[in-house]
């Protein structure tokens, strides 16, 4: 599903490579082009002409006569009466006239029919966006967050990709995601990309400096969304927090870390690995305590394996004398069995990983 955007007419699509006015004046201009090769080549022949109203042919009567048979099949007041006269109407004038006609009718489709679909298009589309997944940015990240997304079974046409380059949006729009060819540091992108009824917004850019842009934008927009960028200098990830981010990653550092782990033994990076994907044997899973937790030690879930929850916005281990019972409005991180339910509420079983 594609909102087809602009931002001169941000619509949810592609951009013309031509601004509109230049589109226009091309297409005028060539319909003017043909007119004149179809006004020159009766004036050179108007000899073959006859006017059936006072017998004389002027400059004026062979304008007349042309615009008349391009746009109609003319009223026989002026009519050719030589064979070349005839030949040239047949073979010249009327492929004229078709292609006159088509320039018409494509000018009225992409600068009124079209513009009307696309903005009732767009509309329908927006009124679906509630609780979505907002990417920006689709390089290397975004591609493989679209496919993780997608492998834990969240609806792609709930998931909004930004980009300004066509090959990505075309492939994230045949992974069944909506797109939008705008610039996601603008207010009117994000807009249009519903950023205030957003659940989540994941910001892959390229560049710190961007990325961190758009997060200030988004956060300016909506202060309930919830951000995850991508930084990669160590430098800039205060700055992606104070911006806004709850969630900043750095791939380098997490590649180090995996690198690190895999000293201490073969099958650490491989768990951590597994942990982080959707269809590994155990994952991760994030989700606020239930009646049925509470009084229970974190590790005693009926779950999965608690490792950590967040109380009144302090971390707590599975190790600390507060995990040794739940209360209600915890926030809990478990490890469960892959394949578990990962969006919202408890997995579907109910066995520990």
């Amino acid at each position: 599903m594609r909102l087809n955007k602009h931002v001169k007419d941000l619509h949810l699509r592609r951009r013309s490579a031509l601004p509109e006015w230049a589109s226009l004046g091309l297409r005028v201009l060539l319909a003017l082009s043909l007119i004149s090769v179809a006004l020159g080549g009766h004036w050179l022949d108007r000899d073959g002409l006859r006017d059936n109203i006072d017998g004389a042919i002027s400059f004026t009567d062979v304008l007349y006569f042309t615009m008349i048979t391009v746009t109609t099949v003319g009223y026989g007041d002026i009519v050719p009466v030589t064979d070349s006269a005839r030949l040239f109407d047949t073979f010249v004038v009327t492929p004229i006239r078709l292609f006159v006609w088509l320039i018409f009718l494509g000018t009225a489709y992409d600068f009124l029919l079209r513009r009307t679909w696309q903005r009732w298009r767009m509309k329908v589309i927006q009124r679906q966006l509630s609780g979505h997944v907002v990417i920006a940015g689709y390089g290397t990240s975004g591609n493989e967050a679209l496919r993780e997304l997608i492998r834990r079974e969240v609806d792609s046409s709930s998931i909004v990709v930004i980009d300004r380059d066509e090959r990505a949006l075309a492939h994230a729009e045949e992974c069944g995601a909506v797109v939008l060819d705008g610039d996601a540091t603008r207010d009117a992108t994000l807009q249009i990309a519903r950023i205030d009824q957003a659940a989540t917004l994941m910001v892959s850019a390229g560049r710190d400096d961007t990325t961190i842009l758009i997060v200030l934008t988004a956060r300016r927009l909506s202060e309930s969304v919830r951000i995850s960028a991508v930084i990669r200098s160590d430098d800039n990830e205060p700055l992606a927090r104070q911006a806004g981010a709850d969630v900043v990653i750095n791939p380098a550092s997490f590649a180090g870390l995996l690198l690190a782990g895999s000293s201490n033994g073969p099958h650490v990076a491989e768990y951590l690995t597994d942990l982080a994907a959707a269809y590994g044997r155990v994952a991760l899973h994030e989700r606020d305590a239930t009646p049925e937790d509470v009084g229970r030690p974190l590790t005693g879930l009926s779950t999965g394996l608690g490792v950590r929850m967040f109380r009144n916005g302090l971390c707590i281990g599975f190790d600390q004398p507060e995990a040794a019972a739940v209360q209600l409005g915890d926030r809990i991180v478990e490890i469960v069995r892959g394949g578990a339910d990962l969006q919202g509420g408890a997995p579907a079983h109910g066995r520990r990983a």
